[in-house]
């Protein structure tokens, strides 16, 4: 009997594990393709810093080659510790990480300050560090997040993301010639369409690889004209593993470092954010627990990275577009992805490849991915309770506030650098908003009423109840007219003239 029971609770066991949606196991095959999908994605994204960085500081392309393939290596590293996780690090959700673009600004500031690449590796370590030490701050604000909050931030990293799109879209470099042109936005739109039709398809695995097979599509469509670029695959060393420390050891500026303590503070809230979104999207518990594992992951790889000549890592928020749109939620389908991140970074050749795919075709498939993401925050929004509360004008302030620096670019210029670098970011602005109304409005209730703004009237129909009291029983309202129980028409006079009596 006992023999019995033991495969039963093992069974059971090993139902409990498997009942999370992102513990889905998919064949090998799928699992790999499906992860290559989340490299294409992200790939213009993550070697996006590296280049600007490295073109701040003079270096030779050579060394800026260096640079992405560190990043990719790393990226990949940390993906598969964000998604695999060990005891304490990892929130085992299917998120990707790389380079976080919130840091760049401050990162070409310290270059520029004359501390050099070597300063910005110093800073980030030491940043990193601290910001390991507080993230249990962070996981504990998880009550601080109902889906009035969670549905603002996810909406706001959707349209913040779509003017990304819209760059790559138009060409990606606003200083070629061709930046804008019709070929540009048309193989975009070549793009946009195959993900559509292809998402149409009956088939579910094509629908699922929709991106996948829409951008080596484009791609073809773009070699066809003369639009894509694979002359440079062939250069460059074949195998490289990334140099530890190829630019000299780390230089530690208290100026650098406290620059660079904002920005980690940033990329914990983004971080924060994207965990929550994911974790909305594949319809998974996520408690504080799960946040601070996910936070550790963020934080020691950003600590490690600039041994491996990299920079501060965060989640990428286009990824959890990409787990809306194809509904695949497994988080080792991310970690294969992971995988092929620290291939590329070994083997530049295969990095040089991916790089060929034509930016509008990137920009094709954005516009959808990004445009996604915010259809998921709005249908997160839709099951939040407007009646009889604030949380209309929670949503309104918080998307318009996040939507500031994206509409107007140069809108903090002029305010001090620390504030700038935290609110440049929308997805930041949108969510400190949003946190600080929810606790003003939903948590010190101090001062509020059932009818305390417009805003409350405005969100839902509202009958008089003095309208009310004037109907009888058995009345109805049919074809723009009041009928009484007899069936005759009640006549109906304007307010002016009802006021004459």
């Amino acid at each position: 009997m006992n023999t019995r029971k033991k495969p039963a609770a093992a069974a059971a066991g090993k139902g409990t594990r498997s009942s999370r949606p992102e513990d889905q196991r998919l064949p090998i095959a799928s699992t790999f393709a499906y992860g290559f999908q989340h490299v294409l994605t992200m790939y213009g994204g993550i070697i996006a810093p590296p280049l600007i960085i490295g073109a701040a500081a003079g270096m030779s392309s050579q060394d800026i080659g260096l640079l992405i393939a560190a990043c990719l290596f790393v990226g990949g590293l940390a993906t598969i510790l964000q998604t695999v996780g060990i005891r304490f690090f990892g929130s085992q959700l299917p998120l990707v990480q790389g380079v976080s673009f919130a840091g760049v600004s401050t990162m070409v500031a310290i270059v520029h300050g004359g501390g050099g690449i070597q300063a910005v590796f110093g800073s980030v370590i030491a940043a990193s560090l601290i910001g390991l030490l507080i993230t249990p701050l962070f996981s504990k604000i998880i009550r601080f997040f109902p889906p009035v909050v969670t549905g603002t931030v996810i909406t706001t990293i959707g349209l913040t993301l779509m003017p990304v799109a819209a760059n790559w879209a138009m060409g990606g470099n606003n200083k070629a010639d061709n930046y804008g042109s019709m070929a540009n936005i048309g193989l975009a739109a070549a793009t946009m369409a195959i993900v559509l039709l292809l998402s149409k398809v009956g088939s579910a695995a094509i629908s699922r690889l929709s991106i996948l097979l829409a951008m080596v599509l484009g791609t073809g469509i773009a070699f066809a004209f003369g639009m894509a670029d694979f002359s440079k695959v062939g250069q460059g060393e074949i195998v490289a593993f990334p140099t530890p420390f190829a630019f000299g050891p780390p230089v530690f500026e208290i100026a650098a470092i406290i620059s660079m303590l904002i920005v980690i503070l940033v990329t914990l809230t983004e971080t924060s954010a994207d965990i929550i979104a994911v974790g909305e999207i594949v319809g998974t518990k996520v408690d504080s627990k799960r946040i601070g594992d996910g936070l550790r992951a963020d934080m020691l790889s950003s600590a490690i990275s600039p041994l491996f000549n990299s920079f501060t890592q965060s989640a990428f928020a286009q990824n959890v577009g990409l787990v809306a749109i194809t509904g695949v939620k497994s988080r080792f389908v991310v970690s294969a992805g992971g995988l092929i991140l620290v291939i590329l970074g070994l083997l530049p050749v295969l990095g040089r490849v991916v790089a060929a795919v034509p930016t509008p075709v990137l920009g094709g498939a954005g516009i959808v991915l990004f445009g996604t993401v915010a259809a998921s925050g709005i249908r997160t929004l839709s099951k939040v309770e407007y009646r009889n509360n604030m949380n209309l004008i929670i949503v309104a302030a918080s998307i318009g506030f996040g939507m500031i620096p994206i509409a107007a670019p140069a809108f903090y210029d002029k305010f001090p650098s620390w504030f700038g670098t935290i609110f440049h970011s929308g997805i930041s602005s949108a969510a400190v908003m949003a946190i600080l109304l929810n606790l003003l409005f939903n948590h010190l209730k101090a001062g509020n009423s059932e009818n305390q703004s417009v805003f409350v009237a405005g969100t839902e129909r509202v009958v008089r109840e003095e309208d009310l009291k004037c109907l009888a029983d058995g009345d109805r309202y049919e074809g723009g007219k009041l009928i009484d129980c007899e069936g005759k028409e009640v006549r109906i006079e304007s307010t002016e003239k009802a006021s004459e009596h």
